[in-house]
């Protein structure tokens, strides 16, 4: 295994939304680099990169993961694409998950109207008192997504019932609240795409090695929040049934044959939270043991932090400690919390 880095790796570019890597290029290099590389043994070794997109991953980004420090999600990106490059003789697959949504889904603006006719601002935090007086209510859109079994002269009230059953349910199960984002992650839209230096480090691993890339869409689903890239946050209809769809969970089971799973990505809040704890809750039931396979890029993922404008950490909107206190419940799961920078042949099993 060559921990040398490639010539045309520049972690300066990071933080450049312009950057595009020569894919001609790339591929060339993987085909003189290939002789160089020695695969390890021990089994298959998964990279597991979370929403690793321009909207999280760059300052122009519509949803910026700049962390307390305001530089988290460039620097971070500068150290997965290191680590990869690193590691290419270890890392047997890697697997990005990308957050793909649409104008009209419940935590953006279109979905939503005061008493005015407005949309909410973003970074508002829909409550159950705010529903059930009428500060917000879903906008006519809406309406459009129902269920077919739905009467038109039962819709609105339908909605209301759905709306507070879904906060409701956030609430008894510990999630995050309901709230509105800045529009992020359009399909479509540049900020769904990989910063230029991820998709450089992916895209040389897969020619080198001629690895397979399986790729996980979540996100999609107007009726729900999707932070987790196994489960939405509410898939139930308040009278039962199924409003969104149940996800396919063949990429988390085939996650779960890995022999080690590394975990780096946005946000360290959110996404790459409940994404790690579904597949903890899968691995546990499976065999107690499993969650030993799992290592966090501690160093390679920051928590959701909107500033004010003096650049301080605004405390409803600092979900830090929430990040932390995943990192010491995983730990005690058995989960191992690493470095970037340090050996993969140095890590604990």
């Amino acid at each position: 295994m060559s921990t040398t880095l490639p010539p045309f790796f520049d972690p300066a570019r990071a933080g450049d939304w312009s950057y595009r890597p020569d894919i001609a290029r790339l591929r060339a290099a993987a085909e003189r680099w290939r002789g160089e590389i020695q695969t390890t043994g021990g089994g298959r070794t998964d990279l597991l990169l979370v929403d690793l997109q321009r909207d999280f991953c760059l300052p122009e980004g519509a949803l910026y993961v700049g962390g307390r420090s305001g530089h988290g999600a460039v620097e971070d990106t500068a150290r997965i694409a290191a680590f990869i490059h690193r590691n290419l003789g270890a890392i047997d697959r890697i697997v990005p998950t990308f957050d793909t949504h649409t104008p009209l889904q419940i935590f953006h603006r279109s979905f939503w109207t005061d008493a005015d006719g407005r949309p909410p601002e973003p970074f508002t935090v829909i409550t159950e008192h705010m529903l059930a007086g009428g500060a917000l209510r879903p906008s006519p859109g809406v309406l459009a997504l129902l269920p077919p079994d739905i009467a038109a002269e039962e819709a609105a009230a339908w909605v209301q019932r759905q709306l507070l059953h879904y906060v409701r349910s956030l609430a008894r199960q510990g999630r995050n609240a309901l709230i509105i984002w800045p529009d992020h992650c359009l399909i479509g839209s540049e900020g769904h795409a990989m910063p230029g230096l991820i998709q450089e480090a992916w895209l040389f691993h897969a020619f080198l090695r001629r690895a397979p890339t399986p790729v996980i869409l979540k996100g999609d689903a107007p009726w729900s929040e999707s932070y987790s890239a196994f489960a939405p946050e509410v898939p139930d209809r308040w009278d039962r049934g199924w409003l969104v769809k149940p996800r396919d969970d063949a990429a988390l089971l085939e996650l779960v044959r890995a022999d080690r799973i590394v975990v780096a990505g946005q946000a360290s809040s959110h996404c790459v939270h409940w994404s790690v704890d579904d597949l903890l809750k899968r691995m546990r039931a499976i065999d107690p043991g499993l969650p030993g396979r799992i290592y966090i890029l501690r160093d390679c993922m920051s928590a959701v932090v909107e500033l004010d404008a003096e650049g301080r950490p605004i405390p409803a909107l600092d979900f830090t400690p929430q990040a932390e206190d995943a990192f010491a419940r995983w730990a005690e799961l058995g989960v191992h919390i690493v470095e970037s920078v340090q050996p993969m042949a140095e890590w604990s099993r």
